[in-house]
């Protein structure tokens, strides 16, 4: 007997269930998200340091302020809050908060978060009497203002109705006060905010119409291995009132919501009591991407200390999402490299691959409607990131990253410095920021309730893969109008030279476009 935690369709929600099976410490193997190779040496990877955060309905006790059961499991949360003022004892606490935390940052030994050594900012939104998007807003504010605007990443595993959004027709276009305040704050704070999927039941999908974050899927075991895509997840294509439901859950246009696909079927978690819960859903899929990002900002940091990175562009909201983008898996590799060492062939609802889909085959649709760009891999991910920044002005290794910056009507070429193998494949994620400025009424830089945000709109940029000889030949591309990723996974025809171009095709806003991009493809001596 499965049991909803969902206030109402038309509500605030939280998006997940109570199941039964299976375990948590399952979905960070490598049958899941491959992070407990990254706890253990040579990595020794637990978030350590790093500030993230955490915005719900409710939030999860803590010691020292709340009554708390003789079993229950301490988390290392640093501050709780209400919006924005500090959390009141044994106030606005809720199951759901706690569990999603644990899936972020438990250090049980028996079922480990993702970041164990991660530093947890929550904020409680509160009852849904008294809290609407403006007070959505508020919050997340805050939490990313916390620890001197340093929280690298933020987990948003609650959705908002559009019945209850105050537009005269309101529709999924990124235009709701919340979803625009979700990427305001990406921009202005520099986090990278990760939002829960959702279930496929209508009605609660605002801010899963946000540009500037990741939207997440949620995968089942298939083998044994995470791998399938689960139940609807804004995508599958049904009838009926199902299909009346799942419209309202949907992008307007031809603009994806998902950006990944994570483990979130059967999922066991501790709960307030300290008693384990199997859970499933993707607001314990979503958590897996958020402490990840932890993971990689720790591994960033001993780069940076030991001179292997000369800044600290890995911080950028941008490089965190297109190396997480990037390094995805779809296909699995055979041994010989060509799938660049992707661990997982990833299913759709109706079994189909990535090579179906119309993001490979459509250059103007760079995500799939159900995983994105793939499932989350954390060694991957780790791996992208581990391979450092290079510059577009001199030849590039066959896997990296970059943040830079490029105005109206130019291009950066990144040529590849060694022949790329052919029938191998190449990944190339390109991410950037849509603009939301505030209407900031008595200028103090920050959202006060009774504000606004203005949408300045997205600027255009376009990816391609160029064979680079003198005919320089576009092999593959990506020139989607309305994302804010381009995203290209392709098949080299033949062994050669080729060069990645990233071109800012259209201004919409500022004439000066920051973006970031990741790379990953295999030279004939590999």
């Amino acid at each position: 007997m499965k049991r909803f935690d969902l206030i109402a369709l038309t509500g605030l929600s939280w998006l997940s269930y109570t199941f039964a099976g299976y375990a948590l410490e399952d979905s960070l193997s490598e049958k899941g998200i491959d992070a407990k190779r990254l706890h253990e040496a040579p990595y020794n990877l637990l978030g350590r340091k790093i500030s993230i955060g955490q915005v719900e309905i409710g939030r999860p006790k803590k010691f020292g302020l709340d009554k708390l059961s003789p079993l229950h499991r301490k988390l290392p949360i640093v501050r709780l809050f209400y919006r924005d003022q500090p959390a009141i004892s044994n106030t606005h606490i809720d199951n759901h908060a706690m569990m999603v935390a644990g899936v972020m940052v438990s250090n049980s030994k028996k079922l480990p978060g993702v970041a164990p050594s991660a530093n947890l900012y929550v904020g409680a939104i509160g009852s849904l009497k008294t809290a609407k998007q403006p007070e959505e807003c508020l919050t997340i504010q805050n939490i990313a203002s916390q620890n001197g605007n340093t929280v690298q990443a933020i987990n948003l595993s609650f959705g908002e109705s559009l019945a209850r959004d105050e537009r005269e027709k309101p529709l999924l276009d990124g235009n709701a006060l919340f979803t625009q305040c979700v990427d305001w704050s990406a921009r202005v704070h520099n986090v990278l905010y990760v939002v829960a999927g959702n279930q496929g039941m209508g009605g609660i999908p605002i801010p899963t119409d946000n540009y500037n974050g990741i939207t997440t899927a949620y995968s089942r075991r298939q083998d044994g291995v995470f791998r399938k895509v689960d139940f609807a997840n804004l995508s599958v294509s049904v009838r009926g009132v199902a299909k009346a439901l799942i419209s309202q859950e949907i992008n307007v246009g031809d603009r994806r919501s998902i950006g990944l696909l994570a483990p979130g079927n059967r999922i066991r978690v501790y709960n307030l009591d300290g008693k384990i819960e199997t859970v499933s859903g993707s607001s314990f899929a979503s958590p897996h991407v958020t402490a990840t990002v932890a993971l990689l900002q720790e591994a960033g940091n001993r780069f940076f200390s030991q001179g292997k990175f000369l800044d600290t562009d890995y911080r950028q909201a941008e490089v965190m999402k297109a190396i997480l983008l990037n390094s995805a898996d779809k296909l699995q590799d055979k041994g010989d490299g060509n799938l660049l060492g992707m661990t997982r062939t990833v299913l759709t609802q109706k079994n189909s691959t990535w090579l179906e889909s119309d993001a490979y085959l459509n250059p103007k649709i760079p995500l799939d409607m159900e995983m994105g760009t793939g499932h989350l891999n954390a060694m991957r991910a780790y791996q992208q990131l581990s391979a450092g920044k290079w510059n577009y002005l001199d030849k590039v290794p066959t896997m990296g990253w970059n943040y830079d910056t490029m105005t109206e009507n130019t291009v950066h070429d990144y040529i590849i410095d060694t022949p790329l193998k052919a029938e191998s494949f190449i990944n190339i994620t390109v991410t950037w920021h849509r603009k939301v400025g505030l209407n900031d009424k008595n200028k103090n830089n920050q959202y006060d309730l009774g504000e606004n945000f203005i949408n300045e709109s997205l600027n255009n940029l376009d990816l391609y893969l160029i064979n680079n000889d003198k005919k320089e030949e576009t092999v593959c591309s990506s020139i989607s109008e309305v994302d804010s990723v381009e995203h290209i996974f392709c098949p080299i025809p033949v062994t050669g030279e080729y060069k990645i171009r990233v071109k800012f095709t259209e201004k919409e806003n500022d004439s000066v476009q920051p973006y970031a991009i990741a790379w990953h493809g295999i030279s004939i001596s590999e």
